[in-house]
């Protein structure tokens, strides 16, 4: 257990430059203009109290230039900073690589080391009393009718068994090689299921608590986006006390915060409600609840997906029975502490209410969607996920805007400073400034550039002469671009598709017209993909929405990103669009605050590609002449870094020729 400091006055404490310049000087680096200018401002921020959102182009060193200044807050206050991140991965560099440096580096000048810990949602966390209290019954449905699918399952628990008997930590991530999520679900609990560490017989050696109560006794706790918005908008506490939090891959936190407030009714979650209440309550109010789920079944099955904007009779009836059965079943379970006392009846009790509260819950959102006196009243969005080869259908409701919980929950407690290398879209920070409820706000906004000279490094191609893309596939036109383009760069090169469909159709077109490997997300894990990718300069890789975030190849083996066409959400997508119609009816352009704002953030993260290092150069190409002719082009144009402008196919083949030729 970490040992708690005491609090320092501010001005005991080294000015914010020093250790900004004594951390770079120790880590081997060299002093960039826009780190120096992103440090004052994220440490005049926390002084002023007031939100800050800062575009840092990538090379800009944002990790340390928000790290300082937390640290040195952390020292001058009783609690923590909270960072929280979209990706594992760069969770586990900020946990495992710059805070531990820096940490070593920023100790002697400091009251004492800083200690960092991460945290992460419950479910993340072996739950000791339910990996001891045998196999808990999470049957699966899909899983009856396969073998393979049980012994594999099987294999996973065995091996989570052997690693519960020896991990410190019980962390999912630390258990190598992954296992599936059926699996693992015999291991953990949601916030919802746990007992409770007060009730719990293992609850003083729990790891969750143990995790919690680390991050409780250190100055900065690394976490990610879900959690936080778990912490902001949940009944309890879920990060220790803070005061300031950093919000790193902020272009995600509105997607992030999204999915956590996302609810989902299926046949399957009524059942499971129905398996966990059985033995609990008198079996004739389990069966009504069963057969409101199996009433939602045969609907579902026969309902086309997509969104729901009126709410039909028949649906809304079979909401209104699985609202009253489930209600009913909560009911005749009695007093929610009931069995307090003896923790196998408390865990089972506290599991059926939690899948009974889910169900009800959800049906009661879902019915509350409706009868608003105009669209834009509506608060929420329904619609109906079809069916795939692993699940049956299922309805779910998001809501329409998540900028008021934002506001309210997130912004209105605390301060907060929003970064990535992707926020000022069109040029300002307008658009997601609306999204997170800041439009009204006291904030600031500021683009500290990037060291890199982009108009010097790089080409930004747009083939104005190509046709409009279509729905039909790649037109023939587009890849015989892809081809010359390629062959030009000597492979080298990463072909960025608004589609898996068109990636493949690309990959299988091209592999018999190119003398390079050819790679398509999909043959490999997406790690070990990139991994071949870096390390054969003459490899290409195509592949779709992971690519445009995840990918991080410095060097001659990325010398071309190929886009082949604005990634403007689907039409047909139920929450983007009702989003879109939402914003529309209350007066604004849903079509630029949504679809346009989603694609210019796409390709300013898809362009951020190629320059990862100083020495990289190179071209992106841009197949769709949408981003030079249309209306709104000028709007995603200055999304972009400022990368040399073309529409002459000839330039940037005759550019990669000469770095194929001559790399320096």
């Amino acid at each position: 257990m970490q040992v708690a400091f005491t609090a320092v006055p501010d001005s005991h404490l080294p000015p914010v430059d020093e250790l900004l310049s004594i951390a770079v000087s120790a880590l081997g680096g060299s002093e960039r203009q826009g780190q120096v200018t992103m440090v004052r401002a994220v440490q005049k921020a926390i002084d002023d109290e007031e939100h800050l959102a800062v575009q840092a182009g990538t090379g800009t060193g944002k990790s340390l230039a928000y790290l300082v200044p937390s640290i040195r807050h952390a020292m001058g206050s009783d609690s923590p900073v909270v960072i929280s991140t979209a990706t594992i991965a760069l969770q586990r560099q900020l946990v495992d690589r710059d805070l531990p440096r820096l940490a070593e580096t920023l100790a002697k000048e400091l009251p004492h080391e800083p200690t960092f810990a991460i945290l992460k949602g419950r479910r993340n966390y072996l739950c000791r009393y339910k990996a001891t209290a045998g196999w808990p019954e999470e049957d699966e449905q899909d899983q009856l009718f396969d073998p393979r699918e049980v012994s594999a399952t099987g294999r996973m628990v065995q091996r989570i068994q052997e690693w519960a008997e020896e991990t410190e930590t019980g962390d999912l991530d630390e258990l190598v090689a992954g296992v599936s999520e059926q699996a693992w679900r015999q291991f953990s609990v949601s916030a919802q299921e746990c007992l409770g560490a007060s009730r719990c017989p293992s609850g003083a050696e729990c790891f969750a608590e143990l995790a919690r109560a680390r991050a409780g006794e250190v100055d900065v706790v690394v976490t990610n986006h879900a959690l936080l918005a778990i912490d902001a908008m949940g009944d309890l506490p879920v990060l220790p006390e803070h005061e300031v939090v950093v919000v790193d891959e902020a272009h995600e936190l509105v997607d992030r915060v999204t999915s956590v407030v996302t609810a989902e009714l299926s046949e399957a979650s009524v059942m499971l409600a129905v398996r966990r209440v059985g033995r609990l309550i008198d079996q004739p109010v389990a069966d009504q609840l069963m057969e409101a789920g199996e009433d939602l079944k045969a609907l579902l099955a026969a309902a086309p997906p997509g969104r729901i904007d009126e709410l039909p009779q028949v649906l809304g009836l079979t909401l209104q029975l699985i609202r009253d059965t489930a209600w009913r079943c909560i009911t005749a379970m009695g007093p929610r502490n009931a069995d307090k006392d003896d923790p196998d009846k408390a865990g089972q009790r506290k599991a059926a209410f939690t899948a009974l509260d889910e169900v009800h819950d959800t049906a009661v959102r879902m019915l509350d969607a409706y009868g608003h006196a105009s669209e834009a009243d509506r608060a929420e969005v329904v619609w109906l996920d079809g069916a795939t080869d692993r699940r049956p259908p299922s309805l779910r409701v998001a809501p329409l805007t998540v900028s008021g919980m934002l506001r309210d929950k997130l912004f209105g407690e605390r301060t907060v400073v929003l970064t990535s290398a992707t926020l000022a879209l069109g040029g300002t920070f307008d658009a997601l400034a609306a999204q997170w409820g800041l439009a009204d706000g006291k904030w600031q906004g500021i683009d500290v550039g990037s060291p890199f000279d982009h108009p010097r490094a790089g080409i930004l191609y747009v083939a104005k002469h190509l046709p409009q893309p279509g729905r039909d596939g790649l037109p023939q036109q587009y890849l015989d671009e892809i081809t010359e383009l390629i062959e030009a760069a000597g492979g080298r090169t990463l072909g960025l598709f608004s589609s898996m469909r068109a990636a493949k159709a690309a990959t299988e077109a091209l592999r018999d017209r190119l003398d390079v490997p050819l790679l398509c997300q999909g043959d490999d894990s997406t790690m070990l993909l990139v991994k071949q990718f870096a390390e054969d300069e003459p490899t290409c890789l195509f592949g779709t929405l992971s690519l445009w975030q995840g990918v991080d190849v410095p060097g001659p083996s990325l010398r071309l990103v190929i886009i082949d066409r604005v990634p403007f959400p689907r039409p047909d997508d139920p929450l983007t669009s009702a989003r879109q119609r939402h914003v529309a009816a209350r007066g604004g352009n849903g079509f630029m605050a949504v679809a346009a704002n989603h694609a210019a953030l796409l390709l300013a993260q898809g362009a951020g590609r190629l320059l990862r290092a100083q020495d990289d150069k190179g071209v992106i190409a841009v197949l769709d002449p949408r981003l030079a002719t249309a209306r709104y082009s000028g709007f995603l144009l200055n999304s972009l870094p400022p990368f040399w402008r073309t529409t002459d196919p000839a330039v940037p083949r005759a550019a990669l020729k000469r770095l194929t030729s001559d790399p320096s």
